[in-house]
């Protein structure tokens, strides 16, 4: 392959809509309708193993409540939440990693937002009974809906790759597909961005989308990090 600047693509914005749903309908459709104002819960807590899309759905969620105009704010990883006044939506990711003092503002964070009608949308590695917090934060993460994210099948994962490349417009070979799934990430947001990148190196050297082009990407992709 010759040198060229070689970057993974970056992956796409987290919607609701490309999130493969695969067993998580129900959780799906909840924060559908909670983005769309309908009434119910407005306290939902994700759970699920890394790279089962919770935190994409935790984005995806938040992001459409932006768009209809709610004012969001969102606390990543390990991030210690603060008792933002102004926020009518607070997202807070993998909540097992909380220290002390950011459980504490949690805490306060929901008691205001159930006083003021707000949303919360929580994820977290295990429910709410496993998790090694503060007792009164695990009394309110259970208070509401809690969904377990279930992690797609290996032929969830490959259909999605599959469609994901024709939306695109272009075909990805069955055996590309399987190299992709057998050395790379299990999260789709991963794969996309393969993809992605698969796609923009076969155009720029008029190659063919191959497992030999799909190898020498991978090991460039590789040297980088």
């Amino acid at each position: 392959m010759r040198q060229l600047a070689l970057e993974l693509a970056s992956p796409p914005a987290p919607t609701l809509e490309n999130f493969v749903t695969g067993a998580n309908a129900e959780a799906v459709a909840v924060l559908r309708a909670l983005a769309e104002g309908a009434p119910g819960e407005r306290f939902i807590y994700l759970w699920g193993a890394p790279g089962s899309g919770r935190s994409h759905l935790l984005r995806a969620a938040l992001n459409s409540l932006a768009d209809a105009g709610r004012r969001v704010r969102l606390y990543g990883a390990g991030e210690l939440p603060l008792a933002d006044e102004g926020a009518e939506v607070v997202g807070v990711d993998d909540v097992q990693r909380l220290d002390n003092q950011a459980q504490i503002n949690l805490f306060n964070i929901f008691n205001n937002l159930r006083e003021s009608f707000g949303v919360l949308v929580v994820t977290g590695d295990c429910p709410p009974a496993r998790l090694s917090l503060r007792a009164d934060l695990l009394t309110r993460l259970a208070w509401g809906l809690v969904y377990e994210v279930r992690a797609l099948t290996e032929d969830d994962r490959r259909a999605a790759v599959l469609d994901y490349a024709n939306a695109r417009g272009f075909m990805l070979p069955p055996e590309v597909t399987d190299y992709l799934l057998a050395r790379v990430p299990r999260d789709l947001s991963s794969l996309r961005a393969l993809v992605d990148t698969l796609d923009r190196v076969s155009l720029e050297q008029k190659r063919a989308v191959t497992v030999p082009l799909a190898r020498e990407v991978l090991q460039l992709l590789q040297q980088k990090n």
